[in-house]
């Protein structure tokens, strides 16, 4: 099933990189350059996800939010405020995502994949990777066939990297990704983790760091 997916951004510029972006990866995308039309496209047709600028002509995102949210369609703001009260309103509002620009494309396709597995459910029971196998209905890992114990935060790290493999993500994005856009702790608690996922799994040849940007997780 290809999934319907509704690009509200003003500059055209951008809206058409996300578009193209998107649309190699099978989604179409219908691009509203404003408020109002936005809410014109939402009544013409389904969609199983919108990303949405905040400062839009018309009808801002904030606003125009609660009309998608309606519907029961998963928002992800992607925008140039970047303060962090700007963020804590959009998700406090019930934005799945928040995305400030300037963005990666990568991280953006990662972004909306996550997004849409969580609406729509897309979840695999089991992953192997190497001898380790992640059961993920009872959030269990096993190397070798033997459980291995991991903390919450490891285990929802692992999950995510694996989910989203071969993708390389910042330290930053992944502390926002798993421990939330209200964290305040250093970009060092990532490497702690993964350095202890490494150990614990024996995933170094799976896990790998990306100079000067973060890890990426190689299935």
């Amino acid at each position: 099933m290809a999934y319907s997916i509704l690009i509200a951004e003003d500059d055209p510029s951008i809206s058409e990189l996300i578009k193209m972006t998107l649309g190699a990866s099978g989604y179409v995308c219908k691009v509203s350059s404003d408020g109002n039309t936005a809410l014109n496209d939402l009544e013409e047709k389904e969609y199983h996800l919108a990303l949405l600028d905040i400062m839009l002509p018309g009808v801002d995102g904030f606003t125009l939010l609660e009309s998608f949210k309606k519907k029961n369609i998963p928002v992800i703001f992607v925008t140039a405020k970047t303060s962090v009260m700007d963020k804590v309103q959009g998700l406090r509002l019930g934005a799945e995502d928040y995305i400030t620009k300037p963005f990666d494309l990568l991280e953006l396709l990662a972004r909306v994949e996550v997004a849409l597995r969580r609406s729509h459910q897309i979840v695999l029971e089991t992953l192997t990777v190497g001898d380790v196998t992640v059961d993920y209905h009872s959030r269990k890992v096993y190397k070798n066939k033997q459980l291995v114990t991991l903390t919450p935060k490891e285990y929802e790290l692992l999950e995510f990297l694996l989910h989203n493999p071969n993708i390389a993500f910042s330290r930053e994005s992944l502390l926002n990704q798993v421990w939330g856009y209200d964290f305040y702790g250093s970009t060092r608690t990532i490497d702690t983790h993964i350095l202890n996922l490494r150990t614990k799994l024996g995933l170094s040849d799976h896990i790998h760091t990306v100079h000067k940007i973060g890890y990426r997780m190689e299935l």
